[in-house]
């Protein structure tokens, strides 16, 4: 027997049991579920940021993705190339994911034709200009936070995740609501030293595709400086065959353009 569950604009179908997980096992689930489902993936992304006064900016991209051959989730590279608007046409952002160590950030500018290397001081600072970071974009490394299960309903996980080196990071800790059947979380909050949320990502639109369960609209505010950004996937795809060599500094500057139509 199954019923259905309507929580933050999402319909799921879950069994009415569950079984006992360990909160490693689930923040490991939520993890794989949220970057690394198929052994690679692309999508278009349409960004729209609203700032606190209500004024509208959009942006478009594509990004790749591709797991490292034989990592458990841990090695990744992430490309992404931007197509509007036209002060941003051609940016293009890489990332070496590592499970161990620092990872490694780069970020194109074409109009001074430089190449960036982003710090990992820089990696909870915005993505050109929206309410996402850097390291949202990518992912944090589970290993960086000690988590524990703080409660569990029918339907939802709520992991606590508190890091390692506060001295690193703005936020004391975040809270994630993961689903019990997909394993997607659908909603985090990051909190402050005062235990006020001040940062919420949301999971708005989930669908099936190529069997993978997959965010297709997602949103991410922030009060402390008030407003938005929304981004819709599109023309999503899994296990294309991409080619290690595309996420390499020579593709920052000569994109590989048959995967970007």
């Amino acid at each position: 027997m199954k019923k259905v569950l309507l929580m933050f604009g999402l319909v799921f179908w879950l069994p009415l049991q569950a079984m006992a997980i360990d909160v490693a096992e689930i923040v490991a689930r939520a993890n794989h579920a949220a970057y690394y489902q198929g052994q690679d993936g692309k999508a278009r992304v349409q960004m729209t940021i609203v700032d606190a006064q209500g004024r509208e900016r959009a942006r478009e991209f594509i990004i790749l993705r591709r797991n490292d051959d034989g990592a458990t989730d841990a090695g990744q590279k992430i490309y992404v190339y931007f197509n509007r608007p036209a002060d941003v046409n051609q940016t293009a952002f890489l990332v070496w994911k590592k499970l161990q160590g620092e990872d490694d950030r780069w970020l194109y500018l074409p109009a001074l034709d430089l190449v960036k290397r982003i710090a990992a001081s820089d990696e909870r600072t915005s993505f050109v200009g929206s309410h996402f970071f850097y390291e949202d974009v990518s992912g944090r490394v589970p290993e960086e936070d000690s988590h524990r299960l703080v409660e569990e309903t029918d339907n939802y996980y709520v992991v606590e995740s508190t890091p390692k080196e506060p001295g690193l990071v703005e936020f004391a800790s975040y809270k994630n609501w993961i689903h019990k059947q997909s394993f997607i979380p659908v909603r985090t909050e990051f909190y402050d030293a005062g235990g006020q949320a001040y940062r919420t990502y949301e999971a708005q639109q989930v669908e099936s595709i190529n069997g993978y369960q997959t965010v297709t609209r997602s949103r991410m505010s922030d009060a402390r400086i008030g407003g938005e950004t929304t981004m819709g996937y599109s023309e999503v795809e899994y296990d294309l065959g991409l080619s290690d060599d595309l996420f390499t500094e020579r593709y920052l500057r000569n994109p590989p353009r048959r995967y970007l139509r």
